[in-house]
């Protein structure tokens, strides 16, 4: 156990200190404001101050885990080894900068709470972030701060032992549209085919025949091939499917019709599948009670995780809305535009309310974006763009969460790169 002596203990500096040691590095902690207490430990310790009190490990603190509230915060970003830094501490510091501070800072969305322009659609966009405008969003500076801190700690204490942690991959689907022709209503197929033979589109005209006539599958029902791929495979898998209104009429099916239930039921019995909450239900609790109830009405077990439509997370809101609806896992921490780290990090953690001053038990999940940022950023090199952040994943063993469509595995030439990212690399055999 690593004790940290602290002159106060703050929700703050406990979230943050758990965070680092206990969720990245695997070693439990506690905390002391005894002085006494603290030099009689024989174990690993550190503190947490102005001053050291001593010669032992001693990380300078900033001030922002002992503030309430939040504010302007001055922020000069300065690189450190293969990575970046901020809340620069003094000499007498074992390293260069307050990481403790600076985790809290990317945790809590610090910066979503202060003044800043909003999109269309009322998210934080990516080019606001301090991650973006200082380059480091595609690096889990999190998690390398605390390798980092790792060798400090080894160097002063080598008798300390930390378990072995494996990168898990988790790859997780957006299916809003799991169909493209089923389910999509008598008016709209017919209008359909007519745009079909006004657009000469007569391949797409002759397949929509096939599959309402049940002749052949539905090109966007992937979703068989996706199961099969992650049957023998070390990797987790989740599904979403949305099933309030969706956020176009372009996007909006029958979700109250067997075939679609039948499919949802199908896939529960293989892997979890979670709920897309609409758009238009995000930030009004009853409509969102109403759309896991259905959810949990057609697969008759507990809802554990959620996205959202459109990735919206207005901040507290959004979250409190989930953790009052007991929620186990979100996956809408990410920006739809870009690839990286939204947080900062590639290990699971706790949203922090920054209005109360208290962690919650909802547990936010590090997605590094949805292959949408890709197509619409018209990215040339999707692989290596995704494998660049996944190494950074790699090299800290955290965990790999990219959010695919069940469009992307649709058996066309474009989609190539996708089918192979879900089936060769991101889903290694067990």
């Amino acid at each position: 156990m690593l004790l940290i002596y602290t002159q106060k203990v703050t929700p703050r500096i406990d979230y943050s200190f758990k965070h680092i040691c206990t969720r990245i590095l695997k070693i439990p902690v506690d905390f002391t404001t005894t002085i006494e207490e603290f030099i009689a430990y024989q174990g690993p310790k550190i503190s947490y101050g102005k001053q050291p009190l001593g010669n032992e490990v001693f990380i300078y603190a900033h001030g922002l885990l002992t503030q309430q509230g939040f504010e302007d915060v001055e922020i000069s970003v300065r690189p450190w080894g293969e990575t970046v830094g901020f809340f620069h501490a003094t000499e007498k510091s074992s390293i260069p900068y307050d990481i403790f501070a600076a985790a809290f800072y990317l945790l809590s969305r610090y910066e979503e709470y202060l003044p800043h322009v909003k999109d269309e659609l009322g998210r934080f966009p990516a080019t606001e972030s301090l991650a973006y405008k200082e380059g480091f969003l595609k690096q889990p500076v999190v998690d390398v701060w605390a390798h980092q801190f790792k060798e400090i700690l080894l160097e002063t204490f080598p008798q300390m032992e930390f378990p072995h942690k494996q990168l898990t991959i988790h790859n997780v689907i957006e299916a809003k549209r799991p169909f493209e022709f089923l389910q999509r209503g008598v008016l709209r197929n017919i209008l359909g085919f007519g745009g079909d033979l006004w657009k000469l589109k007569l391949g797409r005209f002759f397949l929509r025949i096939r599959v309402l006539l049940h002749l052949r599958k539905d090109p966007y029902d992937t979703f068989s091939w996706m199961l099969n791929n992650v049957r023998n495979s070390a990797s987790k898998l989740t599904i979403f499917f949305l099933l309030g209104e969706a956020f176009s009429y372009r996007e909006d099916f029958n979700t109250k019709r067997q075939t679609f239930k039948s499919l949802v039921k199908y896939v529960a019995d293989y892997c979890e599948v979670g709920l897309m909450f609409s758009f238009y239900s995000v930030e009004e609790y009853e409509k969102l009670k109403v759309e896991r109830f259905q959810m949990e009405d057609i697969t008759h077990r507990t809802l554990q995780s959620s996205t959202n439509d459109r990735q919206l997370v207005n901040l507290p809101l959004v979250y409190r809305n989930l953790v009052e609806l007991e929620i186990k896992n979100d996956f809408t921490m990410f920006y739809y535009n870009e690839i990286g780290f939204r947080a900062g990090t590639c290990t699971p953690f706790l949203f922090y309310d920054l209005d109360y001053e208290v962690k919650t038990p909802l547990v936010l999940q590090p997605v590094i974006g949805k292959s949408l940022a890709l197509t619409l950023g018209k990215e040339k090199d999707t692989e290596g763009t995704i494998m660049q952040v996944y190494n950074w994943v790699k090299q800290v063993n955290g965990t790999f969460i990219f959010f695919f469509s069940n469009r992307d595995f649709e058996r066309r030439r474009e989609n190539k790169t996708w089918r192979y990212l879900f089936s060769e690399k991101l889903n290694p055999n067990a």
